[in-house]
């Protein structure tokens, strides 16, 4: 039971680290486009989003959570192998994250949180053990991996097109304002800023406490899934952290390296991916905040200008996401090797 025990606390402390290099990664999203509109100083947008990404985690429900912290089923696996499963595959999140950000790329860390853990459990307890969703498919539910995976799908597709179409409404209806206007729109953006931010935190850490309610109900400390009211504050508490720390290498590229932002960018920006993120946390979704933002300042420069939008920054940003789930999931397959190697 000690050993059990151990194996819980460590689990749920690398899930919170995570849960901090989650807001340490995803903290340029949010903050990008208001630096690179001169909206805030630096001071001012990190006191704004720090606050309401605060209280996205803790008003914005679980059912993310229940989404995430259920499309495994490791159950059945001896709990000392169970949580040593779910360890490796956080590990893969994380050290995903950070390599990423050290390069500067903004890449998503849904992709490898659900990565991590499919590499972990397929090697070890079976593919049987991930809920897919593909045949579930037929009876006309969306669960599982499927369910996952389509939302980190069409989220981004969602946020290049609603983009667009909001930048282009937004230029028709300034198109008679003076430049003095921005001042106006700079105005706005601590709403749209504070908005996002209260969305990020709803959808990205219920993620986390979707897999410590995992951990605990593995371990035997609780009889069934109901995320605790513990779990939640320090999820809270954990990505607001990482948000405060600031991903500032991937500022550069969000704010500055896919299109030139200026304010009515930064706040089409902003609302767009906001209402995108908290609707999909409303309907359980997990989405990624660095597909929506980025596919969002991909439509509003194509809607105004398409030969500025950097392209190629873009190509390595899409790249990016699609080798996040594979590599994610190779590192937790290694770090898995590397344990059962070590403990026998």
């Amino acid at each position: 039971m000690d050993t059990l025990f151990t194996l819980a606390v460590t689990a749920v402390v690398i899930v919170l680290i995570f849960d901090y290099t989650n807001g340490f990664h995803d903290a340029a999203n949010i903050i990008g486009t208001i630096i690179a509109s001169r909206a805030m100083t630096p001071i001012q947008s990190v006191i704004i989003v720090g606050t309401f990404e605060f209280l996205g985690p803790i008003l914005g429900g679980t059912a993310v959570a229940n989404t995430i912290g259920k499309f495994i089923t490791i159950g059945d696996v001896p709990p000392h192998l169970s949580l040593t499963i779910v360890l490796c595959g956080i590990w893969g999140a994380i050290f995903w994250n950070m390599a990423t950000w050290w390069y500067g790329i903004p890449s998503s860390s849904s992709h490898a949180l659900v990565g991590g853990l499919i590499g972990a459990v397929v090697v070890s307890a079976g593919s049987q053990n991930v809920i897919w969703g593909f045949s579930e498919l037929a009876q006309g539910k969306f669960t599982g991996f499927f369910k996952i995976l389509l939302s980190l799908i069409i989220s981004p597709v969602l946020g290049f097109w609603a983009g667009y179409f909001i930048h282009r409404g937004m230029r028709w209806l300034l198109r008679n304002e003076e430049p003095s206007a921005n001042r106006w729109l700079k105005r706005f953006q601590f709403v749209t800023a504070a908005g996002l931010a209260f969305s990020h935190g709803a959808n990205d850490a219920q993620k986390s406490m979707g897999i410590i309610t995992l951990v605990l109900v593995l371990g035997g400390f609780v009889d069934k899934f109901v995320v605790p009211g513990w779990v939640i504050m320090s999820c809270a508490v954990a990505i607001t952290l990482g948000i405060l720390s600031g991903g500032w290498r991937i500022v550069r590229t969000v704010g500055f390296g896919i299109y030139k932002v200026r304010p009515l960018h930064a706040l089409d920006t902003q609302l767009t991916s906001g209402t995108l993120i908290l609707a999909a946390s409303v309907f359980g979704a997990p989405v990624s905040t660095t597909h929506v933002v980025s596919s969002a300042i991909m439509g509003i420069g194509s809607s105004e200008r398409p030969k500025a939008v950097r392209w190629a920054k873009a190509k390595e940003i899409v790249s990016t996401w699609l080798i996040t789930i594979p590599g994610s999931a190779l590192v937790a397959i290694l770090t898995y090797y590397l344990v059962r190697m070590i403990t026998g």
